[in-house]
C-alpha cells in the first residue's frame, strides 16, 4: 500500500451484511463440498423437519463505529471478519461468534462493535423469537475519489441470473432464510431464501462458486458455469448438520415460571427407555418419582396420582399415556414442544395442586407434502403434513397398536400355562392451520392485523384384553375396560400492535367401561370449555394478561354391583355379607370457572410477576369459591447467573363423580388446595452447559381423603362418607440438574444428569377411619393432626441420561435410573387371626410404612442408524429396557394365610426393534 493512500486514508468504513433471521449459520471450516457426496451416502443425520416462517426479520436500528485496529492501518491492511450473531427475543445481541478468525485485532474490534448493536425484534409465526443471522464487518480503506465517467461512456456490465430452490437432503423441506453468493468475495452480490426456499441472483457470466450458509445445515458449496444474459435455473439439496446451534421455542402464551423445563422433539425421541415416545422423557426430570409398575401416573414433587394435570394444546385430557403404562395418547412426530412444570406455574393454570404437563402439537408443513411411517413390535402408526393453500396447512396422525395380536403367536401352547391381561389402543390427531398470507412482515401485509388459527381433532382409545393359549376353557377371570376421549379444539389468535388476544372453545368426549365379575360401571361424560386470554404490552416494562377459563361437564353413570357391605346387608357368621345386586343410574352436572391476571413489571435486574386466579365451582346445590394469589420473582446477577423464586395458592376440584350422593359419594366436598414456594439458581457456565438448582416446600390441605368422616344420619344411626376432604400433606426437596447440550455438528456428545431429593408426607385430620382407611388416613398415632410417609415417597430420584454420536449414521444412547424404594407396612409373623363370621385370615402388620421396598435401578439402551437419501430418510433403532435384567420388586403380595409375603417383579430385560421411514 503507497504511503500517499495511507496518508488519505485515517477512518475505516464497515458495512452489514444480513441475512434473514434464525435460518443462518456460520460456515463450517474445511467441509468438504456437498456434491462431492453422492445421493446415497449416509450423513447420518435425522431428517430435517419443516422450517417455521419468518414473519418479520430484525433490522438493525443502532450501529456502532468499530475502532479500526491500529497497527492494521499503519500497515494499510483490511480485512473483513465473519461472524455468527444471536440475536434475542428483545432486540438486543445475546452473543457474538467469529466463524473464521483474520487476525490482526479485527476479530476482537469487530466482535466489540457489534456486540453494541441494538435490532428490532424478529418473529417467527408472528411471535417475537430469538434468531441467529450470519454477517461480515467489512473493514476498509477510503480510496481518493475516482473521476466520473462522461454519461455516453457508461456501459452496463453482462449479467447473468442464477435461480433455485433450497431444499433439505432426507426430508425435502424447503429451506428458507438461508443465504446464496458466489464466492467468498466480501462484495459478491448475494440472495436470500424465500418462505420456499426460492432464490433469484444476478452476477456476472462465467463460473459461480456457489457457496449456501443456513442454520441447522451443513455449508453447501458446488459450482456452476452461468451464461450471458442467460438464467440457470438450479435444486440445491442442503444436508443437516448432526446437531443445531440453538433450540428455539415458540411459544403464545407468554409464560412465568420458576422452573420450565422444554424437550425438543428430535432430543426426546433418540432419548433410551423412551421407545421413541417423546413424552416418556418426562419420567427423567428432576421433581418427577417413578411412578408404580404399569400405571402411568405423574408423580410430581410429592404430589399424589391425579394431582398433575395433562394439556394437550392447552385443553385438558384424561390420561396421557396408555392403559397399563404404555405409549402416550399423541404420535411422536405431531409433538412440537413438551412443557413441564413441576411446580410454581402462572396463574394463567389451574386445576391442579401438583405440577403440569403441556404437550403443543405442530401445525402442518408450508412447503411440500412430507410425512414419516413407524412400524416396531408394539404399534404401528403414520404421520402426514402438507400445506393446502397459500396459508393454510394440514397435518394428521394415527397408530394402532397389535401386541395383543402378536402375543398368542409367541406363547407356549400347553393348555393352562399362560394367562395374562394386555393393551389395546388406538390414538388420532387431525389439524388444520389458517391465517394471514404467509411470509407478510407487516400488519399492513396481514389486513391491518395479523390473525390466525387452527381446529384440530384428536383422541384415544384403550382396551384391555384377556390373553390366553390351548384350547378354549372357562375361566373365573373376565375383565373387560374400555378408556376412550375425543376433544375437538378451535384457537384463534389476533394480533394488533401490542395487543394480542387468544381465544381457545373446545369440545369434548369421554367413556369408560368396566366389568370385572359380577361388577359393571359404564361411564359418559360431555365437556364444553372456552379460555380467552389477553395480553397488552404497554412498555418494555410493563406486559398485562388476564382472561377467563370456563369449563363445563356432565357426567352419567349406568352401574351394577353388590350392595355395599354392612350399609343394606349385614354379614352373617361363616360367610362374606351377600345381597341382591344394585343397579343405578346416576347423573351430574358441574360447572369450574376462573379468571385471572397477572403483569410481567421489570425494575431494573429484577421482574415480578405477580398474579392471582379466582375460582368457582357449581356441582348440583353445592357452590365453592377459591382465589388463589401468586408471585414470581427472577434477579438477573449476572449474564450468566440468574435467582429465581415464586409463593403461591393453587386449587383443584374433586372429580365430578364425587359428588354423587350417599352412599356412593359426597355432595358437601370443597376445592383441594395447595402451597406451593420455591428457591431457585440458573448458571449457565458456558453456551453449551447449564446447571439449575431449585428447592421446594409444598404443603397440601383440604385434599380428598378415602374413607371419610363417620356423620349422623337423618333416620338415626351413623355412616361413614366415602370421600372426604380431611386430606394433608406436605413435601420438601432440592432438584438438580446438569444438562448438555451439543455446541456444534462436530460436538458428539449430549446428555443430563438429574438428581431430586424429596421428602413426602401425607395424613388426614380428625379421627382416624376404622381399619385406617385408604389414601390419606392410618398413619399412627392418636392426635387430631398426623402424618407419615406417603406411600409414593421416593427420597432419592437419580437420571444419567447419555448420547453419542458414532458417525455415519449411528448413534448410541444410554439411560441409568436408580430411585429409593416405596415404602410398604411390613408383615408380622408372630401369630394367624381368624375371623370365623367372614371366614377368612386377616394379617397382622407393623406400623405403618416402617419399611420399603428394595430400590430400583435400571439401564437402558438405544442404537439408532440412518440412511439419508436424496428426498427420504430410512431409521432402524434397537430400544432395550432393562439392560442387565434387574429383578426390581413392584409388588408385594400375601397367601391367604397372611404368613408370607411374595415379591413380584417387574418388566425383564425387554428389546424392542423399530424402523421408521421418514420423507
Amino acid at each position: 500500500m503507497s504511503p500517499n493512500l495511507k496518508a488519505r486514508s485515517a477512518l475505516a468504513a464497515a458495512s452489514l451484511l444480513l441475512a434473514t433471521p434464525a435460518l443462518a449459520q456460520a460456515p463450517q471450516a474445511g467441509a468438504p463440498p456437498a456434491q462431492a457426496a453422492p445421493p446415497s451416502q449416509s450423513e447420518g443425520t435425522p431428517p430435517a423437519q419443516a422450517q417455521p416462517v419468518m414473519t418479520k426479520p430484525p433490522e438493525l436500528v443502532q450501529q456502532v463505529e468499530a475502532q479500526y485496529p491500529p497497527e492494521a492501518l499503519a500497515q494499510g491492511v483490511t480485512a473483513s471478519v465473519r461472524l455468527i450473531i444471536t440475536i434475542a427475543a428483545d432486540g438486543s445481541v445475546a452473543d457474538v461468534l467469529p466463524t473464521e478468525p483474520v487476525g490482526n485485532g479485527f476479530d476482537e474490534a469487530a466482535i466489540a462493535a457489534v456486540r453494541q448493536f441494538r435490532f428490532s425484534p424478529a418473529e417467527v409465526d408472528g411471535v417475537p423469537a430469538p434468531v441467529q443471522v450470519e454477517y461480515v464487518y467489512h473493514f476498509t480503506l477510503n480510496a481518493p475519489p475516482q473521476e466520473a465517467p462522461a454519461p455516453g461512456q457508461v456501459q452496463e456490465a453482462p449479467k447473468a441470473t442464477l435461480t433455485g430452490q433450497l431444499i433439505s437432503r432426507g426430508s425435502r423441506s424447503r429451506v428458507a432464510g438461508a443465504t446464496v453468493r458466489c464466492g467468498d468475495d466480501p462484495e459478491a452480490p448475494e440472495a436470500t431464501s424465500d418462505a420456499d426456499g426460492r432464490f433469484t441472483l444476478e452476477v456476472p457470466p462465467g463460473e459461480c462458486a456457489v457457496r449456501v450458509v443456513a442454520q441447522g445445515f451443513q455449508l453447501y458449496q458446488t459450482k456452476e458455469q452461468l451464461k450471458e444474459n442467460e438464467t440457470t435455473e438450479v435444486n440445491f439439496f442442503l444436508a443437516p448438520s448432526a446437531g443445531a446451534l440453538e433450540t428455539v421455542v415458540r411459544s403464545e402464551r407468554p409464560k412465568k415460571e420458576v422452573v420450565r423445563r422444554t424437550i425438543t422433539r428430535q432430543e426426546a425421541q433418540r432419548t433410551p427407555g423412551t421407545f421413541g415416545d417423546p413424552i416418556r422423557v418426562i419420567q427423567a426430570l428432576p421433581g418427577v418419582a417413578r411412578a408404580p409398575f404399569i400405571s402411568g401416573e405423574l408423580l410430581v414433587r410429592g404430589s399424589n396420582p391425579g394431582q398433575t394435570a395433562t394439556l394437550m394444546d392447552g385443553v385438558r385430557i384424561p390420561n396421557l399415556f396408555h392403559l397399563l403404562g404404555g405409549p402416550s395418547v399423541v404420535n411422536a412426530e405431531f409433538i412440537d414442544q413438551l412443557d413441564f412444570y413441576p411446580g410454581g406455574y402462572g396463574s394463567q393454570y389451574g386445576r391442579a395442586v401438583g405440577g403440569i404437563v403441556e404437550v403443543g402439537t405442530r401445525k402442518g408443513a408450508a412447503d411440500t407434502l412430507h410425512g414419516s411411517v413407524k412400524v416396531d413390535l408394539l404399534d404401528a402408526g403414520f404421520f402426514l403434513e402438507a400445506p393446502v393453500t397459500d396459508g393454510i396447512s394440514v397435518a394428521a396422525a394415527a397408530r394402532r397398536s397389535y401386541i395383543d395380536t402378536l402375543l398368542p403367536a409367541v406363547l407356549p401352547k400347553t393348555e393352562g400355562s399362560t394367562l395374562t391381561v394386555v393393551p389395546r389402543y388406538w390414538d388420532y390427531q387431525l389439524r388444520v392451520d389458517f391465517g394471514a398470507k404467509r411470509g407478510a412482515k407487516s400488519d399492513a401485509e396481514a389486513g391491518g392485523a395479523r390473525s390466525s388459527g387452527y381446529v384440530m381433532a384428536f383422541g384415544s382409545d384403550d382396551q384391555l384384553r384377556v390373553v390366553s393359549t390351548g384350547p378354549k376353557t372357562e375361566r373365573d377371570l373376565t375383565v373387560d375396560t374400555r378408556t376412550l376421549f375425543h376433544r375437538v379444539k378451535g384457537d384463534w389468535t389476533y394480533r394488533k400492535g401490542a395487543l394480542t388476544s387468544v381465544f381457545t372453545p373446545y369440545v369434548g368426549y369421554d367413556a369408560l367401561s368396566f366389568n370385572f365379575g359380577v361388577a359393571r360401571q359404564d361411564g359418559t361424560a360431555y365437556t364444553v370449555g372456552a379460555r380467552e386470554v389477553v395480553a397488552l404490552e404497554q412498555s418494555s416494562a410493563l406486559t398485562v394478561r388476564t382472561g377467563v377459563d370456563l369449563v363445563y361437564e356432565h357426567q352419567s353413570y349406568d352401574v351394577e354391583f353388590p350392595a355395599p357391605e354392612n350399609f343394606e346387608y349385614v354379614a352373617f357368621p361363616g360367610a362374606e355379607s351377600v345381597g341382591e345386586l344394585v343397579s343405578e343410574k346416576l347423573s351430574l352436572g358441574a360447572f369450574d370457572g376462573a379468571l385471572f391476571v397477572e403483569a410481567d413489571v421489570k425494575v431494573g435486574k429484577f421482574t415480578f410477576t405477580p398474579g392471582v386466579r379466582g375460582n368457582l365451582q357449581l356441582v348440583g346445590s353445592t357452590q365453592n369459591l377459591a382465589l388463589d394469589p401468586r408471585l414470581w420473582v427472577r434477579f438477573a446477577a449476572t449474564e450468566r447467573t440468574s435467582l429465581k423464586g415464586s409463593l403461591g395458592l393453587y386449587s383443584q376440584p374433586a372429580e365430578t363423580f364425587r359428588f354423587i350422593s350417599l352412599p356412593y359419594g359426597n355432595p358437601d366436598l370443597i376445592y383441594q388446595r395447595a402451597f406451593q414456594s420455591s428457591l431457585g439458581v440458573d448458571h449457565r457456565f458456558t453456551d453449551v452447559l447449564n446447571v439449575d438448582v431449585t428447592g421446594f416446600f409444598n404443603r397440601r390441605f383440604n385434599n380428598v381423603a378415602q374413607p371419610g368422616q363417620i356423620v349422623a344420619r337423618e333416620g338415626g344411626g351413623v355412616v361413614q362418607l366415602p370421600y372426604s376432604n380431611e386430606g394433608i400433606g406436605r413435601a420438601l426437596g432440592i432438584e438438580v440438574m446438569v444438562k448438555k447440550n451439543r455446541a456444534s455438528a462436530t460436538d458428539r456428545w449430549s446428555g443430563w444428569i438429574s438428581y431430586t431429593f424429596s421428602r413426602s408426607l401425607d395424613g388426614r385430620t380428625g379421627t382416624q377411619p376404622e381399619g385406617n382407611g385408604g389414601f390419606g388416613g392410618g398413619f399412627g398415632g392418636d392426635g387430631d393432626e398426623t402424618y407419615g410417609l406417603s406411600p409414593f415417597d421416593q427420597t432419592h430420584i437419580l437420571t444419567l441420561v447419555s448420547s453419542y454420536v458414532l458417525g455415519n449414521g449411528w448413534e448410541l444412547g444410554g439411560r441409568f435410573r436408580y430411585t429409593t424404594g416405596r415404602p410398604t407396612t411390613p408383615l408380622n409373623h408372630s401369630f394367624d387371626l381368624y375371623q370365623a363370621d367372614r371366614n377368612r385370615f386377616n394379617g397382622t402388620y407393623g406400623p405403618y410404612a416402617s419399611a420399603r421396598t428394595a430400590g430400583f435401578h435400571q439401564l437402558d439402551m438405544r442404537l439408532d442408524k440412518s440412511w439419508q437419501f436424496q428426498s427420504w430418510t430410512l431409521g432402524v433403532y434397537l430400544d432395550v429396557q432393562n439392560l442387565y435384567n434387574a429383578k426390581n420388586v413392584e409388588f408385594v403380595f400375601n397367601d391367604y394365610r397372611q404368613r408370607r409375603e411374595y415379591e413380584v417383579p417387574g418388566i425383564p430385560i425387554l428389546p424392542v426393534v423399530g424402523v421408521k421411514g421418514s420423507f
